[in-house]
């Protein structure tokens, strides 16, 4: 999906048509991921009131942390959803600039191919799931301290909603 702003024919656009504001763009990055304020201010990190006042019609503006975070765990591309300007998913600029450096990934073996693979393939909420997940075993593997296994485990499936052992 492309969002511009329509230009009038003295050259100026027109405020309100063809442009979304951020509060807009949230609320629809947010729609498109499938995720309630309350599961995306889980995802991003902050209570569900956040959310509610990043789309309300007089905003609180969310931090670039935040922002980022919104556009991981929704899906789109971070540029669209901070200025407005590109387009909103990745898939739709791939489709007009299939060589785009931004979008080169550089792969060193099978299995990052398959972990590649088995990412895009899942939800934006199991997204950041998986990211937690790589983040903690990274950290185990470089010595730091980290929580038990069964404690991660337990916390990534209340993360996703699954409350059976068998699924993780």
């Amino acid at each position: 999906m492309i969002y511009r702003s329509r230009a009038r024919q003295d050259g100026r656009a027109f405020h309100g048509e063809g442009t979304l504001t951020l509060t807009q763009r949230i609320r629809l990055s947010r729609r498109h991921g499938g995720l309630s304020q309350a599961s995306l201010a889980d995802l991003v990190g902050v209570h569900r009131s956040a959310v509610s006042h990043w789309e309300s019609t007089k905003p609180k503006k969310p931090n670039m942390g935040h922002l980022l975070a919104v556009a991981v765990a929704c899906g789109v591309q971070f540029e669209w959803l901070a200025t407005g300007r590109g387009v909103m998913l990745l898939a739709d600029q791939m489709q007009q600039h299939p060589t785009a450096a931004g979008n080169v990934v550089l792969v060193e073996d099978d299995q990052e191919v398959e972990l590649l693979r088995a990412y895009r393939e899942t939800s934006p909420q199991s997204r950041m799931v998986l990211v937690e997940l790589a983040q903690q075993l990274a950290r185990q593997r470089l010595g730091h301290r980290v929580a038990r296994p069964t404690t991660l485990m337990h916390a990534l499936r209340t993360r996703i909603g699954d409350d059976d052992p068998a699924v993780v």
